[in-house]
């Protein structure tokens, strides 16, 4: 005879048994600067990496081009370190892929060197800014990762995030619910303090917050697949 206790047990037992039967994922979030993958995605990250998935954060550059009230000179070394503070707290890696603030390139040289980086990392998924966004490093890391996606015979999934403010025209299909790790996605992004996020922080708060609506979240992160793309596991 099963008792109501042993019942329970076994239900409560069958979620774990699923998780741990699901292959960990490698998983990239590609952005134009340290900030960005965090502003559109660090709640989504926190889900991943709660789940035992591998995260890495992958920025255009090191924000060379801005930090505040700080000289320029001093700028890459703030942010790269704002960079690491951020995926301490989503337990996730930074990687760079080697280009200047605001003078982003996306010329033979540049396509190649940036698959690269992507090839080496061998994802089963990545995250990149949406191409039409208003800041021109968001559209060539865009472009950088679409050319890698093609170029490597469309090996892992392909999805685009939206930022505050930058992003437009952008019409997700997929959410991912982060009510559980709002605190940590703040964290993540207060951990760029050079770029003053209480100016956008709030504007990507009230996005996730309607993006909820439109799924059933209390506050979600939203993304749209390549329509060629296959798809992955979203936390």
């Amino acid at each position: 005879m099963i008792s109501r206790r042993s019942l329970l047990a076994s239900a409560t037992a069958l979620p774990l048994l699923a998780r741990s039967s699901t292959p960990a994922l490698k998983v990239i979030v590609a952005g134009g600067h340290p900030g960005d993958p965090e502003c559109g995605c660090a709640g989504t990250v926190a889900r991943y990496t709660e789940l035992g998935h591998e995260v890495v954060l992958l920025y255009l550059n090191r924000g060379e081009g801005y930090c505040g009230g700080a000289s320029l000179g001093r700028c890459a070394a703030i942010r790269t370190a704002e960079a690491g503070k951020a995926c301490q707290i989503l337990k996730a890696r930074t990687a760079f892929a080697g280009q200047y603030d605001g003078r982003a390139m996306i010329d033979a040289s540049h396509y190649a060197a940036f698959a690269r980086v992507l090839e080496a990392e061998s994802p089963d998924v990545v995250f990149t800014q949406w191409p039409i966004d208003r800041h021109r490093d968001h559209r060539a890391v865009s472009l950088l990762t679409l050319d890698a996606w093609w170029k490597g015979e469309k090996k892992f999934a392909l999805y685009y995030y939206e930022v505050a403010e930058d992003t437009t025209m952008f019409s997700p299909a997929d959410y991912v619910d982060i009510s559980s790790v709002e605190s940590r996605r703040r964290a993540a992004c207060y951990a760029h303090a050079s770029q003053q996020p209480d100016q956008w922080y709030p504007k990507q708060v009230e996005i996730t917050k309607s993006r909820g609506v439109a799924s059933g979240f209390p506050q979600a992160e939203a993304f749209l697949r390549h329509p060629e793309s296959k798809r992955a596991l979203l936390p």
